[in-house]
């Protein structure tokens, strides 16, 4: 009796793991399109956890928050999402060099629209022979006058250019808001992005909340790690698919408390290392967008003026978002790209209509191109989350955008 319950037993298992392994095939197949037993491993750990470091990025004495050099293979020696080093040297005449201006949104621009803008470019006589070198200079978070402070830094040192785009406005509006109402200057960096940076640099700006939220992050990191090395190592479709749904369960946690962590108050610290410069003049309602619009304009104009005393082009870009558009989302899009309850949405309705006053005063004084309305006929998903970025589509569209108004500029 009891070997014929053991066989039943693995019959029964043997033929629960046959169709289990069956079952994550055909998920696997049907998600990425592909056989899992001839996919490559597509997860990445994260870098600096497996080098026991608390962190990948730094502090620019200059530029503010930024990456560690080589952190990331496409990290180069100032940090910046770029495989190229700067400053760059042409190697020929041939080589036109387009510097790319702005935060995450022109970041990934540099990767998924700079080929579509170039091969845009190719098209016409002028750039024919030309072999175009993208150069990227925007980087997660910045904001104006940051990409004013990289662009003088870099002609300082040396750098040529034959173009110039600065795409940017999200983060004026939505990141100048966060230093608002946190009593900074809005011209300061990105309070996401440069507190964790100031907390770790300076112990006694931590709460035991933040230490708490810290740890917590950390130990996510290191599940995160050894989850994707299982992944990697994983042969059997079910046993991936269950590891699988284990990591992206593990990636959400982490995602979320990442971004609780950098919404946590600080202790105050006047004799912090790190100065934060408080608000210069009080700024109340409209003011405030006013105030950020205004500082946006001219750091543009600024840098018009630098480029335009070398003889660049300079094209200026206001980035679409979905929170300012007449786009119609179809259900699938907007439950990606909409978020009632993000704290970014306010900003930008209030904030948009006042980057779009101050850029009447642009028209006149540089390339101003007025994006905001390049996605509203498109049927295809374009926004990839419920921030601000793009999905290949998007970005294609806008190098379209941006290449027609580069084509139609004077020689």
């Amino acid at each position: 009796m009891w070997r014929r319950a053991l066989l039943l037993v693995l019959v029964n298992a043997a033929v629960f793991v046959v169709l289990a392994e069956a079952a994550a095939l055909g998920l696997h197949y049907w998600g990425s399109g592909r056989l899992f037993y001839t996919a490559e491993p597509r997860y990445e750990p994260i870098p600096e956890t497996e080098r026991g470091e608390l962190t990948g990025d730094a502090l620019h004495p200059y530029f503010g928050p930024t990456h560690r050099p080589g952190v990331r293979p496409e990290t180069n020696n100032f940090g910046f999402g770029s495989a190229i080093a700067f400053p760059f040297q042409r190697a020929n005449d041939r080589q036109f060099l387009v510097g790319i201006f702005g935060g995450s949104v022109a970041r990934y621009f540099c990767d998924q629209g700079m080929p579509r803008l170039a091969q845009t470019l190719a098209r016409d006589p002028r750039y024919t022979r030309r072999e175009i070198v993208p150069l990227c200079f925007s980087h997660e978070g910045y904001k104006q006058p940051q990409q004013l402070l990289v662009l003088a830094y870099f002609l300082s040192i040396g750098q040529e250019l034959d173009l110039a785009i600065n795409i940017d406005g999200f983060n004026e509006v939505a990141l100048g808001a966060y230093n608002h109402d946190r009593q900074r200057d809005i011209s300061m960096p990105s309070p996401i992005h440069l507190d964790p940076l100031i907390n770790l640099i300076d112990r006694s700006t931590m709460t035991p909340v933040m230490v708490e939220s810290l740890a917590s992050i950390e130990r996510d990191k290191r599940r995160l790690n050894t989850l994707v090395a299982r992944l990697n190592r994983a042969r059997l479709a079910s046993v991936h698919f269950v590891l699988e749904r284990l990591y992206l369960s593990t990636r959400r946690r982490y995602e979320a408390e990442v971004a609780r962590f950098a919404t946590l108050p600080s202790n105050p610290a006047a004799s912090s290392l790190v100065l934060v410069t408080p608000a210069v003049k009080p700024r109340e309602g409209h003011t405030l967008y006013e105030d950020i619009a205004a500082g946006w304009a001219e750091a543009s104009v600024l840098m018009h003026q630098m480029l335009a005393a070398r003889g660049v082009p300079y094209v200026h870009v206001l980035q679409p978002n979905q929170y300012f558009t007449r786009r119609a989302f179809t259900g699938q899009e907007a439950r990606v790209a909409i978020n009632d309850a993000t704290p970014f949405k306010p900003p930008v309705q209030a904030g948009y209509p006042a980057l779009l006053r101050a850029a009447s005063a642009l028209q006149n004084k540089e390339q101003f191109l007025d994006a905001t309305t390049v996605f509203d006929g498109e049927a295809a998903p374009v926004y990839q989350d419920d921030c601000c970025h793009y999905t290949q589509r998007g970005n294609d569209l806008l190098a379209d955008f941006i290449g027609r108004r580069i084509l139609a500029m004077a020689p």
